[in-house]
C-alpha cells in the first residue's frame, strides 16, 4: 500500500514521453489513470497494456485546445471511478525559433496548447475538486522559463505564464482544498522536438536530448513524489534536469 494507491489521476499528453511514463508509474503504484491525448491509437494501446498488467486505465481522446475535451476527460474520470484526485497537465509543444522569424502561427499554437490548455484543465477540474473537498493540479512547466536563451523566447513566455498562473492560484487556494505543483524539467528524452519546424534548431535540441537528456521516468518519479505527500503538504515547484545541463 502506498499513498498513491486508489487515487484517480487524469493525465494530458499521455500518449508518449513524460505523460506515458507517469501513467505507467502511477498505475503500477495503484492509481486509476485516465489517459488523455490526441493520438488515440497509442493511447488505447497504453491503456490496454496497463490493464493487462493488472492496473486500472481508460483512454479519452483529448485535444487540450478544446475546452470540451478537458471537460470530457474530467467527466470520464468521475463517471468511471467516482472522483478525480489529480489532474496532471502535461500536454505541450515547442515551436521554437528566433522571434525575428515571426512565426505567428507557431506562437498561437504554443499559447493555445501550453497556456490555454492548462487553463481549460483548471476550468474543468476545479469545480470537481471544490465539490469533493480536495484536488491536486500537477503541471509540467520547463527550465526554459528559468534560463532564457535565444530561439526559446515565446516558448519560455508560455511556460512562465503557467508558472505565474499556478502561483496565483495557489495563493487564492489556501483553504486546504487545492494543491498545485509546477514541475520544470530540463532536457528529457521525449518527442517534443517533433513540434519544432526549424530544422537546424530541431537538430540541435535533438542532439542535446540524445547526448545528455534524462529519461521520462525520472520526471514521472517527481510527479509521484508530489502526489504521495499528505494532503496538508504541498510541493509547490520542482526543477529536475540532467546533472550536466548548464
Amino acid at each position: 500500500m502506498t499513498a498513491i494507491e486508489g487515487q484517480v489521476v487524469a493525465i494530458t499528453g499521455a500518449s508518449s514521453g513524460i505523460g506515458e511514463a507517469t501513467a505507467r508509474l502511477l498505475a503500477e503504484r495503484g492509481a486509476a489513470v485516465v489517459l488523455g491525448a490526441r493520438r488515440t491509437e497509442r493511447l488505447d494501446h497504453l491503456a490496454r497494456d496497463i490493464r493487462d498488467r493488472g492496473g486500472r486505465a481508460i483512454a479519452c481522446a483529448t485535444d487540450v485546445t478544446r475546452r470540451g475535451d478537458l471537460e470530457r476527460l474530467v467527466g470520464q474520470a468521475v463517471a468511471e471511478f467516482g472522483r478525480l484526485d489529480v489532474l496532471v497537465g502535461n500536454a505541450g509543444i515547442a515551436r521554437i525559433g528566433p522571434v525575428s522569424d515571426l512565426d505567428v502561427d507557431g506562437w498561437d499554437a504554443m499559447i493555445d496548447v501550453n497556456l490555454r490548455g492548462v487553463l481549460y484543465g483548471i476550468a474543468a477540474a476545479l469545480p470537481v475538486f471544490r465539490q469533493q473537498g480536495h484536488g491536486h493540479l500537477v503541471t509540467t512547466v520547463s527550465t526554459s522559463g528559468l534560463k532564457i536563451v535565444p530561439t526559446q523566447a515565446v516558448y519560455a513566455a508560455t511556460k512562465n505564464a503557467v508558472r505565474t498562473l499556478l502561483e496565483g492560484l495557489r495563493q487564492e487556494s489556501t483553504d486546504g482544498v487545492l494543491r498545485t505543483t509546477a514541475i520544470s524539467p530540463g532536457f528529457v528524452r521525449t518527442e517534443l522536438t517533433g513540434s519544432i519546424d526549424d530544422a537546424q534548431v530541431r537538430e540541435e535540441v535533438r542532439r542535446n536530448m540524445d547526448g545528455f537528456g534524462i529519461e521520462p521516468e525520472a520526471v514521472a518519479r517527481v510527479v509521484a513524489f508530489a502526489i504521495e505527500q499528505p494532503r496538508d503538504v504541498e510541493i509547490g515547484e520542482v526543477t529536475i534536469r540532467p546533472t550536466v545541463q548548464g
